[in-house]
């Protein structure tokens, strides 16, 4: 053995005697020598050795803390984070449990108070959003005949009142020939809001108006009801026949005669059926005493 082995071993031997176990490879023979061990060919071994269990990381101290992902702002914009949308308020209003025995001016406020109700609600959201505004009712609240139309359309929309464009001017003519004027009679329509585009009227939205209807109807307390066109028939009737099967006779709504009839827009696009409404005016009149 030559004098650098001898003097490597004595190295090792003094090293195994005060406790150090094994070097690292670089310490001996560089980065592709062999590692060596301390304490001979077979040392003993600690089964919690340290060579089986690695010691844990240290943290740089100098690196600053992540922000948690809940804390950055996108979150809380999260289409998981957000809450659900509040459904819309019922208005609340009362309706005089005997409307029959009201005076004018009483019948008049409960009418108002139903149509402070009507510019609150936004029960459909559609038509809450793109309304210009409410188109209640207008005319006489101790009215013998009520008119009932489906909906408003632009022009009602801008005015807030009901029947007021080229099918509201139609409707005045029948009204006059009928030997009536628009302030004897109460209109309304099933829908208090402009459907967008002047669609028809969705089943949910004539639903979410049907009390307010109904309130008008009770509080006017009227002996003749006219459905204009086949919605309006629909909606207050549940009919589901064409007005053509449907006209000529009366149904009953309460206390109320109810005849139907095509709307005055529908006579605008079909002249001819002019002639059917004005048999159903003759009828209708005859039933009230007045011969046309």
């Amino acid at each position: 053995m030559d004098r650098p082995q001898r003097i490597a071993l004595q190295h090792l031997e003094s090293l195994r005697r005060a406790g150090v176990r094994g070097l690292r490879r670089s310490a001996v023979g560089g980065p592709t020598g062999p590692a060596v061990p301390v304490a001979g060919p077979n040392p003993p071994r600690r089964a919690d050795s340290a060579e089986r269990r690695p010691s844990p990381p240290v943290p740089e101290p100098s690196r600053p803390a992540e922000r948690p992902a809940a804390a950055l702002p996108a979150a809380a914009h999260s289409p998981a984070h957000s809450e659900p949308s509040a459904v819309p308020a019922r208005p609340k209003f009362d309706v005089p449990s005997d409307p029959a025995s009201l005076a004018p001016d009483d019948r008049r406020a409960a009418l108002a108070a139903v149509c402070d109700a009507v510019k609150g609600c936004r029960l459909c959201r559609e038509l809450a959003e793109t309304r210009t505004q409410t188109v209640f009712g207008v005319g006489n609240a101790e009215a013998k005949i009520l008119f009932v139309g489906e909906a408003p359309g632009a022009d009602e929309d801008r005015q807030g009142e009901p029947f007021v464009g080229r099918a509201g001017q139609l409707l005045n003519d029948i009204i006059t020939a009928c030997r009536l004027t628009r302030e004897e009679i109460y209109i309304c329509n099933i829908l208090k809001c402009r459907p967008p585009g002047n669609r028809n009227p969705s089943d949910a939205e004539a639903a979410n108006c049907r009390e307010f209807l109904e309130a008008q109807i009770k509080i006017v307390d009227p002996d003749y009801i006219v459905c204009w066109g086949a919605i309006a028939t629909r909606n207050l009737l549940g009919k589901t026949e064409s007005v053509g099967k449907l006209r000529g006779r009366f149904f009953q709504y309460g206390r109320a005669k109810v005849l139907c009839t095509y709307h005055p827009s529908y006579l605008l696009r079909n002249p001819s059926s002019k002639k059917d409404v004005w048999e159903d005016m003759k009828f209708f009149r005859r039933d009230m005493g007045v011969v046309l």
